[in-house]
């Protein structure tokens, strides 16, 4: 998979935490929501970044007041028709979370604009017309929007008061 981020292509150095194998020294681990129940306390103060693992059907409210601890979270997308994980997304985003958001599964073309105006920042890209679209240079953003999202943005300065720019 491909992981896309800030306008370009980037090494993943995240790796999904195993059940049954030791992690390797220095490892930066994601953990799926189970595993993170499981070791939430013997991690506690522990010096390492942690990520975690959200899929579809699983909830926020257990792991809000953690926010603090991931660096990283990642959201499955389990099929094109799926949006939880945006709602998610902006929720996360509305309590605070100001680490990596990372979107996985059925990540396409047409929704990285929507998934990046709900506060996603990373996308695990595997879709070949999306990584074909992305490599031969074209952009999935617009910078001028009809709404308010999450980022950096100005009003236009245009007489559509209701405009913004991406800064």
């Amino acid at each position: 998979m491909a992981l896309y981020k800030n306008g370009a292509f980037i090494d993943n150095h995240w790796q999904a935490a195993s059940a049954d194998l030791p992690p390797p020294q220095g490892a930066r681990l994601i953990f799926g929501l189970a595993q993170w129940k499981a070791v939430r306390d013997t991690l506690q103060g522990a010096n390492q970044p942690v990520g975690l693992a959200l899929e579809a059907g699983e909830m926020i409210d257990d792991i809000l007041q953690d926010l603090p601890r991931f660096s990283v979270i990642v959201l499955a997308f389990p099929k094109f028709g799926d949006g939880r994980a945006f709602s998610k997304a902006a929720l996360l985003r509305e309590h605070g979370f100001e680490g990596e958001l990372r979107a996985v599964g059925d990540v396409l073309w047409d929704q990285l604009q929507l998934m990046a105006r709900c506060g996603f920042d990373a996308f695990e890209i595997d879709n070949e017309p999306t990584l074909k679209a992305i490599r031969s240079g074209k952009s999935p953003f617009m910078t001028t929007f009809g709404q308010p999202g999450f980022g950096l943005e100005t009003r236009d300065g245009t007489p559509r008061a209701w405009t913004r720019r991406a800064l």
